[in-house]
């Protein structure tokens, strides 16, 4: 991502960060950290379901931050996408599946060509449910594959939204999205560690 110069633009700073959880029963929230959040949106937004995804950052400490200061690793924040979705028509065990295989779950160093604890993996769990079907789905991963899965189950932390540049990057700037995407080996990998199941 950083070979765009995404990395000097800035987040939309919040009067306050947005909740994990919605107040709508019909709506539940989602977060998830695949690395490149401009990578993490097309999976989802392809799902009948999913109402919006938003790519912005969770975890850290700081309030509001940067692209910039995210990007230069000091955070403690990470990239995310924040998936609004309707449970009647998609369920989380779903958005599970669909995360498990965009990422490469034994890389704990970052994601493909992007590299540092910025772009690592995680899932933000913001109810027990979600705690027991992230940890259920990863028991699963265990048992299929020799290698172990690094990917932390963490409890939802302040999510903050990127700002609108980088939102729906992959239709906004479709050529410079799949070159970046195609540059960075992500698909490649991804073919790698799941085959045809992907």
């Amino acid at each position: 991502m950083r070979w765009f110069g995404a990395a000097l633009v800035a987040v939309i700073t919040l009067s306050a960060p947005v909740l994990a959880q919605s107040q709508d029963q019909d709506v539940e929230t989602a977060i998830f950290a695949g690395g490149c959040f401009w990578c993490m949106e097309p999976p989802y937004d392809k799902l009948d379901g999913v109402l919006a995804t938003t790519s912005g950052f969770s975890g850290g400490d700081i309030e509001d931050p940067s692209y910039e200061e995210v990007a230069g690793g000091n955070t403690k924040h990470i990239e995310v996408v924040q998936v609004r979705y309707n449970p009647d028509k998609v369920s989380y065990g779903k958005l599970l599946d669909v995360f498990w295989k965009n990422i490469d779950p034994f890389d704990d160093g970052g994601q493909f060509c992007d590299r540092g604890y910025q772009y690592t993996t995680a899932i933000f769990v913001n109810s027990e449910e979600q705690r027991e079907a992230a940890e259920a789905s990863k028991r699963e991963l265990k048992g299929r594959f020799d290698q172990p899965i690094v990917t932390p189950i963490r409890n939802a932390k302040p999510f903050y939204a990127a700002k609108e540049y980088h939102q729906n990057y992959y239709e906004k700037r479709p050529l410079r999205y799949k070159f970046y995407r195609t540059s960075c080996g992500r698909d490649g990998r991804l073919d790698e560690v799941w085959g045809e199941d992907r």
